[in-house]
C-alpha cells in the first residue's frame, strides 16, 4: 500500500537493538513522552494519534536507527524547543497488525517476527500508530507499517 508523505514532530531518541539497549530506551522515551505530557505541546496536530517511528537507519535494523514518538502536524513551521520534526515521504508499505495486550509485550513480539521475515524493507522510515484502536490496552490492535524497496 502506498502511504502518502506527512509530517510528524515529536521527541526522540537514537538507540540500537543491539545487547538490548532499544529495550530500555524505548520505554524511557514513552515514559517521558507520558509523564511530561508532550502530545499536548505539539503544535498544529492533526489527529490525537500518537505515531512511533524508526528512521536514520544506519543500515538495517541491527545498527543504530532514530525514534521519534510525536504526532502527524500539518507543517514543520513551528517545532518546540526539545522536539524534532520529520517529513515521512511517499513509499510503499506493508501493514502489518499487532493485537493483545500491549503489557505482553505484542509490539515488541511483532517486530521479532519483522527482523526474523523476508521482507525487502527499504529502512527509510517504519512506524507504528497508537489510535482508537488502542484505547483498552488488555485488547489493542497497533497498526504497524514497514517501508519496502
Amino acid at each position: 500500500m502506498i502511504i502518502q508523505k506527512f509530517n510528524v514532530i515529536g521527541i526522540s531518541i537514537r538507540t540500537t537493538n543491539e545487547d538490548g539497549q532499544s529495550g530500555k530506551d524505548i520505554p524511557a522515551l514513552w515514559n517521558k513522552f507520558m509523564t511530561e505530557e508532550i502530545q499536548g505541546k505539539i503544535p498544529n496536530k492533526v489527529s490525537g494519534d500518537i505515531f512511533c517511528i524508526y528512521t536514520d537507519y544506519e543500515k538495517d535494523h541491527t545498527k543504530p536507527y532514530t525514534t521519534i514518538l510525536g504526532c502527524k502536524v500539518e507543517s514543520l513551521d513551528n517545532i518546540p524547543e526539545d522536539m524534532v520534526g520529520k517529513t515521512i515521504e511517499s513509499a510503499d508499505y506493508e501493514e502489518l497488525i499487532a493485537k493483545g495486550n500491549l503489557s505482553e509485550g505484542i509490539v515488541y513480539n511483532k517486530w521479532l517476527e519483522i527482523w526474523n521475515s523476508d521482507l525487502n524493507r527499504s529502512f527509510t522510515a517504519d512506524f507504528e500508530i497508537y489510535g482508537s484502536k488502542t484505547q483498552n490496552p488488555e485488547n489493542a490492535e497497533v497498526d504497524i507499517y514497514i517501508a519496502l524497496q
